[in-house]
């Protein structure tokens, strides 16, 4: 293709992503300069401060895209590789490290056996 298609296509681009940048901090202006002094007594801001305002959401409370995945991914991550390390220990060893673990974290409900969680439901009913 000519090259002044591209460029072309190129400006349109930027066009529309600036329109686009410029939208959300207007959008995010005006919203916060109606509840916040109202609600809570705040400032208002400006678009600067808006900018930066939405700068440090994103640092703080999400991610700068690519393949890192959402939190609930990575937890199933850490879920699989934790239970892949916990088939290699001999029941022994596994029995050992649940009850260090319960000791340190006191009984957390992941810990807990599906036996184990019955066994106290029986146990308070009379014989």
């Amino acid at each position: 293709m000519k090259r002044s298609f591209w460029l072309l296509r190129g400006l349109k681009f930027l066009f529309f992503a600036g329109l686009f940048v410029v939208a959300v901090l207007l959008l995010t202006r005006y919203l916060w300069n109606e509840l916040v002094p109202l609600l809570f007594h705040g400032p208002a801001i400006s678009l600067g401060q808006t900018f930066g305002l939405l700068v440090l959401s994103r640092l703080l409370f999400g991610g700068w895209g690519g393949r890192g995945g959402g939190w609930a991914q990575k937890r199933r991550a850490w879920q699989q590789r934790m239970a892949g390390r916990m088939e290699s220990l001999s029941p022994e060893a596994r029995e050992k490290f649940r009850q260090q673990m319960q000791a340190k974290c006191g009984g957390m409900g992941w810990m807990r056996r599906p036996d184990a969680a019955a066994a106290p439901a029986a146990a308070q009913q009379p014989a």
